[in-house]
This record gives structure tokens, C-alpha cells and sequence, in this order.
């Protein structure tokens, strides 16, 4: 089974299924006669877009296109408030400070949230850099993100 194949496994399994670990991933995997490690199952839900939320009381992962614009917005203001340390506009970016390990779990909800002042994110460990879009200025879009992340 290819790679691509795979995914399109998975993806379904998180469509039509509650779907809570990794673990349960590679044992469905593997019940269907298709090696696949942790490791790898956490890269094809990386690349997938899956995200873990709560749901029903249940945490499951979702896919990009099951989650509503206000889960969306909620999980943000939730990740800001934990995660981001400091946020420094830097010409036509925000740059984003968050603790070692916690950059991609930020930027992705920046990503899922859909901001249209936003063109685009790259995460490191502990950075963000935020491209803008054009026409929005720096300084106040970082005014809004940090009240975003007080309120969070």
C-alpha cells in the first residue's frame, strides 16, 4: 500500500470514526494487514492537517474540514494563552515566541483559524513567523493577537 493510499485510509477512519490515539491508528493499521509504526502515523496525520479535540466529551482527532470556524477560533485563543510567550511585530511579520516543542502545535491552530490577515506560517521549536497579508499592519494585528491570548 502506498503512502498516499494509506492516508486516504486513515482519513476516512477519522471521518466516519471516533478516532483517539495514535496507537488506535496503528492497530486498526495492522488488523487491515498494514505495517505502519507510531512514528509514521503521527507524520501522516501531520500531514493530513489532524488535529485532537474535544468532542462530546470524547478527545478524537478531526480533520481540517470538520472543524467549525468557532471550535477553530476557541482552540487558538485557548493555545495562545498557554503557549505563546511573547508576540514582536518585525516589519511585515509577527514573530511568535513559544516554549521548546510548542511552535507547530501553535502554528497549526493559527493555520485552522483561517485569519484572513494571515498569508501564511513556519514554525520552528519555539518560533512562529507570521506572514501578514497585504495591507495589514503589523503593530496592531500584534495588538490583536495579544488580547486574543489575555482573553484566551
Amino acid at each position: 500500500m502506498s503512502k498516499a493510499q494509506r492516508q486516504r485510509l486513515i482519513a476516512d477512519w477519522l471521518r466516519e470514526q471516533r478516532v483517539g490515539s495514535q496507537d488506535e491508528l496503528v492497530a486498526r493499521l495492522g488488523l487491515a494487514g498494514i505495517v505502519a509504526t507510531q512514528a509514521t502515523v503521527s507524520r501522516d496525520l501531520d500531514e493530513l492537517g489532524a488535529v485532537k479535540l474535544k468532542r462530546d466529551g470524547a478527545i478524537r482527532y478531526a480533520l481540517p474540514e470538520e472543524i467549525d470556524a468557532g471550535a477553530a477560533a476557541a482552540r487558538l485563543d485557548r493555545l495562545l494563552a498557554e503557549y505563546v510567550t511573547a508576540i514582536v511585530a518585525a516589519g511585515t511579520l509577527l514573530v511568535l515566541r513559544t516554549p521548546p516543542g510548542s511552535a507547530n502545535l501553535v502554528a497549526n491552530a493559527i493555520d485552522m483559524a483561517a485569519l484572513p490577515e494571515i498569508a501564511g506560517t513556519i514554525a520552528g521549536d519555539d518560533t512562529i513567523f507570521l506572514a501578514l497579508a497585504d495591507g495589514v499592519g503589523p503593530g496592531a494585528f500584534a495588538a490583536r493577537l495579544r488580547d486574543r491570548r489575555a482573553a484566551g
